[in-house]
């Protein structure tokens, strides 16, 4: 962990008459070495919030979003911030293990073909509704977004998305077979996002809000009907998410069954957000914890960091470190942004890279480059940033990848 202070002087990231320590209302603690300057700005801005608490932790895959970086973790008291938690709600991963210690090849390009033929991606939906979908029971109030949504979302279960989601079939250091999968809760959770951060600037200008426009950290106090409004969806989403995650990993055990005799762990399957709000106590104070693409790191809670498309990925276990409000990241991070990649990357040699490692991919074209290995952080020095937050319990190598 490295102090902002510290970090500022080392790697001189911004012009400190910008941003001095005296307009800061907490520190910001960091789990990495080097950062954007856009993201660090947004963190400068969440450590000026009136209403922050205690300090700011940015996680060691941090790079620059909507508002709040991605990778960062934020606790406030009474308040809640919609650009805080992400247009995604509810995101993260899903890990089976398998009873499989080796998979053929051409066995294997045929289960990835039945999955792409089962699960819809991009902007594709099923063609009929789903089985799983949440209980609109504890939605309190009528014309809420799940609520107009619902018909449409029952069609979205079961979908991966596109962006950085992906499908991936990975063996791990003994060897052993397992399936992992990010996806969140699509076009819903964007909709809810969109809804209240809208909902949140126009009440911000109306009460002439401290908290400038421009740092897009458009606020709601939870004890509001706007506010417990937007927990109750983000809730919504959150479940939506999970049962996203669930559907998808039954088809893939369905096109794993088409192929090949094999048993699926069921009992100790993985299934984890990491954009999402909840209240929590830390430091003695029940607080708002906001996790925007970072994962709840509870002593023994056990998580999923996945790498970059052709590096390892990682199962962890939680240390319960109180400086990242028990907070690990939720992934490698990027180091280009989507148009960059596309730009400054090479088509050959991001293939090549995959071909070596003689894993089933598809990247096929510059378009496909946005989510080439190279638009990422390495994801090992990633995890040695953060050996104080969370040990490895597995080390899964890529076979196969689903790209959305």
């Amino acid at each position: 962990m490295t102090d902002w202070i510290e970090f500022e002087k080392k790697f001189n990231v911004v012009n400190r008459i910008d941003y001095s320590e005296e307009l800061l209302n907490v520190p910001i603690k960091m789990w990495l070495s080097k950062i954007e300057r856009s993201a660090m700005y947004q963190y400068y801005n969440l450590a000026r919030l009136p209403f922050v608490f205690s300090h700011v932790a940015a996680m060691a895959d941090s790079h620059m979003g909507y508002g709040m970086p991605i990778g960062g973790v934020l606790a406030t008291k009474g308040y809640i911030i919609p650009n805080a938690v992400g247009v995604d709600i509810g995101c993260g991963m899903i890990y089976l293990d398998t009873d499989l210690y080796e998979i053929d090849h051409d066995i294997l390009k045929k289960i990835m073909g039945d999955i792409r033929k089962l699960i819809p991606v991009g902007f594709n939906h099923q063609k009929k509704a789903q089985d799983g979908m949440p209980s609109l029971n504890n939605i309190r109030f009528h014309n809420s977004v799940v609520e107009t949504e619902y018909e449409n979302a029952q069609k979205q279960l079961g979908t991966l998305g596109s962006g950085n989601h992906f499908i991936e079939i990975q063996q791990d250091q003994d060897y052993k077979i397992g399936i992992m999968v990010h996806s969140g809760s699509r076009n819903l959770g964007y909709k809810v996002a969109g809804q209240y951060n809208t909902i949140a600037r126009i009440k911000n200008a109306e009460w002439c809000s401290a908290v400038h426009e421009s740092w897009d950290l458009a606020f709601l106090p939870t004890y509001s009907e706007h506010g417990q409004n937007y927990l109750n969806e983000m809730d919504f989403c959150v479940k939506f998410a999970y049962a996203n995650r669930y559907n998808m990993m039954a088809k893939i055990q369905e096109a794993f069954l088409n192929h090949i005799d094999v048993r699926f762990d069921v009992a100790n399957m993985i299934n984890i957000a990491h954009n999402y709000a909840r209240i929590e106590n830390h430091f003695k104070q029940n607080v708002v914890v906001h996790r925007k693409g970072a994962t709840s790191a509870y002593k023994d809670e056990l998580g999923i960091i996945p790498g970059s498309q052709g590096s390892v990925s990682y199962i962890v276990k939680g240390l319960g470190n109180r400086q990242s409000f028990m907070s690990c990241s939720h992934g490698a991070g990027r180091v280009l942004g989507r148009k960059k990649a596309k730009e400054l990357l090479n088509l050959k040699d991001e293939i090549k890279k995959l071909d070596d490692q003689n894993i089933i991919h598809g990247i096929r074209n510059v378009e496909d480059l946005e989510e080439a290995p190279s638009a990422y952080k390495d994801i090992e020095d990633v995890m040695d940033h953060q050996r104080d937050l969370v040990s490895i319990e597995k080390i899964l190598k890529p076979l196969a990848v689903v790209k959305g």
